[in-house]
């Protein structure tokens, strides 16, 4: 989560009151002393680089000692780097590099143990050669497996064997031999080629389908990138502080950027690798691409030229994102694409398109409405949704002066007002999936529903608390206003619904939510450098923690709903009290608020009990509920067998349970029940949760509870 910091240079969800000056001065003068590493790391670094093919550069390991100093001096922890933060950043790293321990062996893990103390002194120094030197292994490791299950692949499996692949091996011992590896490997070709077999494909295919498929795998081992290395590695240094510091390489720095203010400058169409082929998945609309009409989804693109006259630069077999940074560039210049149509074959004629760039936007991101017109004893109202995936803004926008520009709480305001001309009687905003953003956005969202008062508390390493009030005049709707979120709705969509919750603005319905209560800035690390676009990427650290104007943090235990619905998500495996190095969770003194008075007193009780009334009969929760049981019985396995007949027995087993599940809910409500699986794959299933909450937002309209909408109830409406 993360704010504007005009002051500081550095992007966050709050801006704190802190003279970076100095700070900066200091990190200067470390980015550039010579930090020379220990010589017995040193060491023992160079008798592991001796097969290194990716090397750290000079920038990598200034930028490295900036990371340092950076989360040195700035994390909330304070936490020492020392031998005890080593082991953890060493477990990180292989965790990161080989979490499902199928790659290397017990005796490389045991020959780099040498580093797990170490690490903090390399770190120090911008020592970088443990890392690329594991990632070496690695690598090598990586070929070996690649090469063995090519060799594999030479003879058909016996599929009548009774025999189990282990799928998830992330608690199991690092293999002890090579022996023990390649058995390993066996069974994993294997089990890809009887996936394959079950789709009735013959061997002979499956073996062209998988060597091509692994020789892919080994093409995208050689264009691993220094950057990648280094990114992977710092990574795991500041995981090693908690779970929401991270470095971004310069690349992934452009990507985040694309992604919290939803534009970019290119031609707007989506892409992806298939078969060496970057291929064109979406046109955007209202970008260049969209504009033209020439360029088709499955077109592929062969080569990239600048300007109208520039050389067309070949692409096939080249890294996506590299492709995608040919293709990118400054508004209002030319770039030409080589396409071969989609459906030809290779050597077919091809043609070239060009476009000038221009700014594009990612609708699809951004929030967006529907109305849901429902009937209830006779009369016919309204439910508005508007489902919002992020809280972006276009911070470059903003800081240049830009009037207009984009951002969650600008757009939701105008989805509202266009709601609410269309006869809106209760609101639902749809939080789910959303995984936070800039924490500005969290608070002006909470205004557009609260009058006034404090949003949010911010509190600091030093113990200071900043609180955040709302920052938005008057309100933007007044009426039933119900918050729908799952386990993945994180950061700022917690301040948002922890917000409405506790000043009895509105019902919290759906899951607890993930748990994220920490603060990140964003910090852009070319500014700690001497020259311009050092390349060295941005950091984001976790400066503070945020708390609910009760005082309570939302760190580990998320948000509560005040009306649970079943998901198909587990909380065991999603969520802030799953990760290793999460901050803890506590609570501060309340601020002073006041809660709104138009939400009675046991509302939440009374509207959960009609949910649960529904909850017994309504067949879609019935059959979300069964899935979501059925789900967690698969969740628990963690081999599966290679015995053909077995695998097509389990396989049609639980393709029955599903057209069962499915044909029951159907029945329930009516409709006509589907004859196979085949069906079921292409019938579009309904949104439980959402119309459920549908059912509870025309509950809570019912109840009066919000007294300035309470006349919405009375009026009668003919249903059309």
């Amino acid at each position: 989560m993360y704010q504007s910091s005009k002051a500081s240079g550095s992007i966050r969800l709050i801006t704190w009151p802190r003279a970076l000056g100095a700070v900066a001065a200091i990190l200067l003068l470390a980015a550039y002393t010579s930090g020379e590493p220990p010589k017995a790391t040193a060491a023992l670094a160079a008798a592991h680089a001796t097969a290194m093919e990716v090397e750290p550069t000079d920038r990598h390991r200034r930028a490295a000692r900036v990371i340092t100093e950076v989360m040195d001096r700035q994390h909330y922890r304070q936490a020492d780097l020392d031998d005890s933060l080593s082991r953890q950043v060493y477990d990180g790293y292989l965790e990161s590099l080989d979490g499902n321990r199928s790659y290397l062996l017990a005796a490389d893990v045991e020959e780099f143990s040498v580093y797990r103390d170490r690490l903090d002194d390399a770190l120090r120094s911008g020592d970088l050669l443990p890392a690329f030197a594991i990632y070496a292994r690695l690598q090598q490791r990586n070929r070996e497996r690649i090469a063995h299950a090519l060799q594999v692949l030479e003879t058909e499996p016996d599929f009548t064997l009774d025999e189990e692949f282990s799928f998830d091996r992330s608690e199991q011992p690092w293999p002890a031999t090579v022996e023990e590896l390649d058995d390993l490997w066996r069974k994993r070709v294997k089990n890809d080629a009887l996936s394959l077999r079950l789709t009735g494909m013959p061997w002979p295919e499956i073996q062209d389908t998988l060597r091509k498929r692994y020789q892919r795998v080994l093409k995208r081992i050689d264009q691993v990138s220094a950057d990648d290395v280094f990114e992977t590695f710092m990574n795991a240094y500041s995981h090693a502080y908690d779970p929401h510091s991270s470095y971004l390489s310069p690349r992934n720095s452009e990507e985040y950027n694309i992604a919290m203010s939803l534009s970019y400058e290119g031609i707007g169409a989506s892409l992806q690798l298939i078969d060496d082929y970057v291929t064109v998945m979406n046109v955007l609309p209202g970008g260049p691409a969209a504009l033209s009409g020439d360029l088709k989804v499955n077109d592929r693109i062969t080569a990239v030229g600048q300007g109208e006259q520039g050389d067309l630069t070949d692409v096939i077999g080249w890294r996506l994102d590299d492709v995608v940074q040919l293709i990118r560039g400054p508004v209002d210049t030319v770039v030409r694409l080589q396409v071969l149509p989609a459906g030809a074959t290779p050597g077919s004629p091809e043609g070239v398109i060009a476009f000038t760039r221009n700014k594009v936007t990612l609708e699809a991101q951004a929030a967006h409405r529907e109305l849901q017109k429902q009937e209830r004893n006779g009369a016919e109202y309204v439910v508005g949704i508007i489902d919002v995936p992020n809280f972006y803004q276009d911070y470059r926008a903003r800081s240049a002066g830009d009037e207009d520009y984009r951002s969650t709480t600008r757009d939701v305001r105008r989805l509202v007002e266009e709601l609410k001309a269309e006869g809106m009687d209760a609101l639902i905003m749809d939080l789910r999936n959303n995984g936070g953003g800039h924490l500005s956005e969290a608070t002006g969202l909470v205004g557009l529903f609260v009058d006034e008062g404090p949003v949010v508390q911010l509190r600091e390493t030093s113990g200071k608390v900043e609180v955040l009030d709302d920052p938005e005049p008057g309100v933007v709707w007044d009426g039933p206003l119900v918050v729908l979120v799952n386990r993945a709705s994180a950061s700022a969509s917690e301040i948002f619904a922890g917000a409405i919750q506790d000043y009895q603005r509105g019902l919290v319905v759906g899951q607890q939510t993930y748990g994220k209560g920490s603060v990140q800035n964003l910090y852009p690390l070319d500014r700690y450098s001497l020259g311009p676009r050092s390349g060295f990427g941005q950091l984001t650290v976790t400066i503070g923690k945020y708390y609910r104007v009760t005082g309570e943090s939302t760190q580990h235990r998320g948000v509560t709903p005040d009306i649970e619905l079943p998901s198909l998500i587990d909380l065991e495996d999603i969520g802030e009290s799953t990760r290793d190095s999460a901050l803890p969770w506590d609570t501060i003194k309340a601020a002073d608020f006041q809660a709104a008075a138009a939400m009675r007193s046991g509302v939440g009780a009374a509207l959960s009990s009609l949910h649960d009334e529904r909850a017994r009969t309504d067949a879609d929760l019935l059959a979300l509920e069964a899935s979501r049981e059925a789900f967690d019985r698969l969740r628990q396995q963690q081999s599966i067998s290679l015995q053909e007949q077995r695998r097509l027995e389990e396989r049609n087993r639980l393709d029955a349970e599903r057209l069962a599940r499915e044909n029951e809910r159907r029945a329930a409500r009516g409709e006509p029940a589907l004859e196979s699986v085949e069906a079921l794959a292409e019938a579009e299933g309904p949104d439980a949760q959402l119309e459920e909450t549908v059912r509870i937002a025309l509950d809570l309209l019912a109840s009066g509870s919000t007294d300035t909408r309470k006349a919405a109830v009375e009026r009668s409406k003919p249903v059309s």
